[in-house]
């Protein structure tokens, strides 16, 4: 099979409009009465899978391409403003897919995961920090591997080895990490189920006995690296590599589906276009997996 843009366009509205008519529950809520839609909730995610994958974080410039290159996809291309509100109100619905999308990959049942955090920034200048929309949610904050100061919010991410998302959370720049993981944990109690007695591997913030104790109750390993004055640690020669894996999966994020260019004002506007990425990323690994591929999070064939 192709691995391409359009065969995992092709592939992936598919599986999600399959996966609407079997669980309706999911779509977005909308008056019984009313104008249906032309453009359908799976038409809507496959457009912003794409979007992310070809690296648009204007809507406007996005839905022109479109109408160029891709009527052959979408019979109907909406108005950038009709668009946006269609996506600010699907949020639960990427939520879900993203979800679902993961379980049918081979990398869904991997025993470790990996914990980290990353700056998801959101303006650079003071006025932008007092003015902002996001105020109040987006803050200032640090990033001790870029030792950078930056205003935003950060994205939370439990994933395999592989890059696959299981848990994501968007938080404040100084929210606890520790604090963090276990709301991920609480808020998908279906995910912990399925992956009982499951390792996880974190950098030097996840510690503290309540913390890890609270892990083990929970039947998970926790890895990490000794902290200063701490004896060394279980899997020492493990966190080295580890940490370069941790690094290539935000730059992924970062680098090809350009996390921090999200263009967001509003809480509602970041949400869904980080989403939107992180439903990206989900797609290319779900598609090279189907297709056999040998690097599963690999997205060279899909950003032309």
């Amino acid at each position: 099979m192709k691995t391409n843009l359009d065969t995992l366009a092709t592939a992936l509205y598919a599986r999600i409009d399959d996966e609407l008519k079997a669980s309706p529950w999911l779509l977005p809520w909308r008056p019984k009465v009313g104008i249906a839609p032309r453009l359908g909730d799976a038409e809507l995610l496959t457009l912003a899978v794409m979007s992310a994958l070809l690296g648009y974080t204007s809507e406007r410039r996005w839905l022109r391409r479109v109408e160029r290159d891709f009527r052959g996809l979408f019979p109907y291309v909406p108005q950038p403003s009709g668009y946006g509100k269609r996506l600010r109100a699907a949020s639960s619905l990427f939520t879900s897919m993203i979800r679902i999308i993961a379980r049918d990959t081979s990398l869904w049942n991997d025993d470790v995961w990996l914990v980290d955090s990353t700056p998801v920034g959101c303006g650079c200048s003071r006025e932008t920090a007092k003015r902002s929309d996001l105020a109040g949610w987006a803050e200032y904050g640090y990033c001790a591997s870029h030792s950078r100061h930056f205003w935003g919010l950060r994205l939370h991410l439990v994933c395999t080895l592989g890059g696959l998302p299981i848990l994501f959370a968007l938080t404040g720049a100084k929210a606890d990490e520790r604090e963090t993981l276990r709301d991920m944990l609480d808020t998908a109690p279906e995910v912990q189920a399925r992956h009982p007695r499951q390792t996880i591997i974190g950098d030097k913030n996840y510690y503290g006995r309540e913390f890890e104790n609270d892990l083990t109750e929970r039947h998970l390993t926790l890895l990490r690296p000794a902290r200063k004055g701490e004896p060394e640690r279980a899997g020492a020669h493990l966190f080295k590599p580890l940490r370069q894996v941790i690094e290539s999966i935000n730059q992924t994020l970062k680098g090809q589906l350009d996390l921090e260019r999200h263009g967001g004002k509003t809480s509602a506007g970041v949400t869904v276009r980080v989403l939107s990425r992180i439903l990206a990323l989900t797609a290319a690994i779900w598609h090279n997996d189907q297709t056999g591929q040998p690097v599963k999070r690999s997205l060279t064939a899909y950003d032309y």
